[in-house]
């Protein structure tokens, strides 16, 4: 203090940043705020609305599937459950025809197609497990389902005719034989959306059986050739074997003096060790099969037989003894080996032939046990003469 005045404090230090100390601070209160807004009430209602959908959209999409999966079916396990009761049918006719597939409806009637029948000589059936029957016709539909009797019972399970249409989203399946003899089982889509019949039919197949998932008959395929094929329908088969049936004719028997059966070609099934000497002999025989059954007898004489056979055993000769032939499941159960490079061979087969061919007796079919000898000539296995009987000559309706 000087002259009795207070000195003036020094300047406040003002800290970095801060506002400067004329800009006055004011603090402005907040207005009320509202109370929480309480969700809306149609939103509540419309989200429970979409989970309402969701869930019900679940189920019934659950629900499609499990039909949609109820109107499908297996083939295989449909096979396996029908197969004793789908038969080959074979015949010889006047046209050479005389091949199909068949259903055993009951214990003596079975469905076939009639393209394979025209004006039959003889028909056999052969079971899934080798077992053959004799067989008549009864008649013929306008829509060519031919209808066949047994002429002796055959114990085993038939494939019976549904007792209604399927549903025409359910899945069904055609169950016919191919040329070689295998069974088969393929689907066929359904009556409102079917399959193309050309994608999954041979010749061999033509009056196979088309079954529903529980293995009953709701069709039956027929047609003159592949491209002509169609499924009978159930209503129209269940009038065929009614006690009284409907829409059946007679078919005409045959009355030509020389017949065939199936032109296909013959191997014989080889029940031994598969050694060099056995599949030759089964390509021999083979050879000699398909040309009897083809009626082709120069060229048996000239690929087939020896030369001691020739000489003894002429073309009229061998035409004469088979000209309504035809041999069918053949199989070689021997070889052993016969002068060096030769073979001795038994062989089993049937034969099918017309009741009024030489020595038929007013038969139609036969079992056969024969014994051949086959020698090497032109470095090929040939026939040495007419084959010997090896075992008792059997009726095909004998098991």
């Amino acid at each position: 203090m000087e002259d009795g005045r207070e000195l003036p404090r020094p300047p406040r230090r003002v800290p970095a940043g801060a506002p400067p100390l004329t800009q006055l601070q004011v603090s402005t209160p907040r207005a009320p705020q509202p109370p929480p807004r309480q969700p809306w009430k149609f939103g509540r209602f419309l989200a429970g609305f979409v989970i309402v959908l969701l869930i019900l959209g679940a189920g019934a999409s659950a629900g499609w599937y499990v039909r949609a999966e109820s109107l499908r079916l297996d083939t295989e396990q449909v096979l396996e459950s029908v197969k004793s009761g789908v038969v080959r049918v074979l015949a010889t006719t006047c046209e050479g025809t005389g091949e199909a597939t068949g259903v055993l409806i009951d214990d003596k009637h079975v469905l076939t197609a009639a393209s394979a029948l025209r004006q039959p000589l003889s028909i056999a059936i052969v079971t899934e497990d080798g077992r053959v029957r004799r067989a008549n016709q009864l008649g013929t539909s306008a829509d060519g389902v031919a209808v066949l009797r047994l002429m002796t019972r055959l114990d085993t399970e038939p494939v019976p005719l549904a007792t209604s249409n399927p549903d025409p989203k359910a899945e069904r399946a055609l169950l016919g034989y191919t040329a070689a003899g295998q069974l088969t089982s393929r689907s066929v889509g359904t009556t409102e959306q079917p399959q193309a019949l050309s994608s999954v039919l041979n010749t061999a197949k033509l009056g196979g059986p088309v079954v529903d998932k529980s293995g009953e008959v709701v069709g039956l395929v027929t047609g003159d050739t592949l491209t002509t094929s169609t499924i009978v329908p159930l209503d129209k088969l269940q009038g065929y074997v009614a006690k009284r049936p409907v829409g059946l004719t007679a078919e005409p028997p045959g009355t030509c003096d020389r017949s065939r059966g199936p032109q296909n070609a013959m191997l014989p099934e080889l029940l031994v060790a598969a050694t060099p000497l056995a599949l030759e002999s089964q390509k021999a025989l083979g050879n000699y099969l398909t040309l009897e059954n083809k009626h082709d007898f120069a060229a048996l004489q000239q690929q087939v037989y020896s030369k001691a056979m020739t000489r003894g055993y002429s073309e009229k000769r061998d035409r004469d003894n088979h000209e309504t032939s035809y041999f069918f499941d053949a199989k070689i159960s021997e070889v052993t080996r016969f002068d060096d490079d030769g073979a001795n061979v038994r062989m089993t087969f049937n034969i099918l032939f017309s009741p009024n061919a030489r020595g038929a007796k007013g038969g139609t079919c036969n079992q056969l046990d024969l014994r051949y000898q086959l020698v090497r000539e032109r470095g090929q296995l040939r026939l040495l003469g007419p084959a010997q009987t090896a075992g008792q000559t059997r009726s095909c309706d004998t098991d």
